[in-house]
């Protein structure tokens, strides 16, 4: 794997928010649920998330910047004992940690803390929390304002059930605990990031917990009312149309926003529509009516 700074395009005294608007431009472009069999998109895919996962975690970034651990979160080796005696001469041999007295204990130390082999107990150096795996989950809009379920195969080939909750935002950042790579040398577990992306709505915005659509009504349903069909997140509901109603007004139906606790409003704009294909008989009614009756909308007590 490169080098995490260079995959995701950032500078090494990039900031957390440099690194998270990084990540997601690219995530974007190369989601491979946006780039349909191409596999050397679901690889780089797979790269900017795992330099990520490590970027986005202080302690191994901050390991990493140190050479502690490498690009893909694993420990580097230790060299510094043959460092140490890398130019001591031909004739220099190891001696065992007993001929060495205060260095023997020194160097059993580093020994002891990086562990041999077939000893479970001397790792302990190498204990460390497993890398998080970060996702893109693309969800419709319905799917975020009234929550569900959806299954994912996440990047390390790992298939989870993830529970929406209802009213998720675009963008919002779902903690799946446990759910990343392994932990090393018997380290926890890190964890899942999942980001949601919903999609617009062809009909519905979004207004905090409130949602918003814009509903046509006839020039006789402005004037006398009645009653339309209008749909909402949770399905079709019957809107009562006050007489006289304008272009703009804006009429609540209570509890029917966004899900969860306390549940939103929807908020339903009245526009007014005239005929598709008005005949003779209609303009020339409102034109004599207009006549009797002038007044001028574009003031606001509608006078002329």
């Amino acid at each position: 794997m490169a080098d995490p700074y260079k995959t995701l395009g950032v500078e090494k005294t990039a900031t957390e928010e440099d690194i998270r608007k990084a990540y997601k431009k690219l995530a974007k472009k190369h989601h491979p649920d946006l780039n349909p069999g191409d596999k050397e998109a679901e690889n780089r895919f797979k790269d900017i998330s795992a330099a990520y996962a490590l970027l986005n975690d202080a302690e191994k970034r901050r390991a990493f910047d140190a050479g502690e651990i490498d690009e893909s979160g694993q420990p580097r080796p230790e060299r510094r004992f043959y460092r140490d005696y890398a130019d001591a001469g031909a004739g220099f041999r190891y001696e065992r940690s007993e001929d060495l007295g205060d260095l023997g204990d020194l160097f059993g130390d580093i020994f002891a803390r990086r562990g041999r082999p077939g000893d479970e107990g001397a790792r302990t150096q190498f204990r460390m929390r497993g890398a998080d795996v970060g996702y893109i989950l693309p969800i419709d809009f319905l799917e975020a304002v009234n929550g569900g379920k959806k299954r994912v195969d996440m990047p390390d080939g790992k298939t989870l059930d993830i529970s929406i909750p209802p009213g998720v935002r675009d963008e919002q950042i779902i903690r799946l605990k446990g759910q990343g790579m392994p932990g090393i040398g018997g380290g926890p577990s890190g964890d899942a990031l999942v980001t949601v992306m919903v999609r617009p709505h062809p009909v519905f915005r979004r207004d905090g917990k409130d949602i918003k659509s814009t509903v046509p009504i006839t020039l006789n349903e402005a004037l006398n009312g009645g009653s339309v069909q209008v749909d909402t997140i949770t399905g079709p509901v019957n809107l009562k149309i006050p007489k006289h109603s304008n272009s703009g007004r804006i009429l609540r139906l209570r509890g029917k926003g966004v899900q969860g606790e306390p549940k939103g409003d929807h908020l339903v704009e009245l526009q007014v529509m005239t005929p598709p294909h008005p005949d003779a008989a209609l303009e020339s009614f409102i034109a004599g009516w207009e006549r009797e009756h002038p007044y001028n909308p574009r003031h606001g007590d509608g006078s002329r």
